[in-house]
């Protein structure tokens, strides 16, 4: 009795992994045909990355003097608090 219980126990191991085995099987075929299918008729669309724009690089002579001024106090008072 217990040749046929250990016989029928790996029946249906072997069944049940048969049937999981089938079904991914399936599914990668399925999948990858879909895929073929998708890309066939819908092709992606190209699209152009957008230009940047250069902005102009800030100089001395681009901040008015007092601004300048206010910055490099404001900076040194900065500096003497540490």
């Amino acid at each position: 009795m217990n040749s046929s219980l250990i016989d029928q126990g790996i029946d249906l191991m072997l069944f049940g992994m048969g049937t999981v085995f089938v079904f991914l099987a399936l599914l990668i075929v399925i999948t990858s045909v879909m895929s073929k299918i998708i890309v066939t008729w819908f092709p992606e669309k190209v699209v152009e990355a957008p230009t940047r724009k250069k902005k102009p690089a800030i100089t001395g002579a681009a901040i008015a003097p007092a601004t300048l001024k206010i910055i490099q106090a404001a900076v040194e008072q900065h500096r003497q608090r540490q």
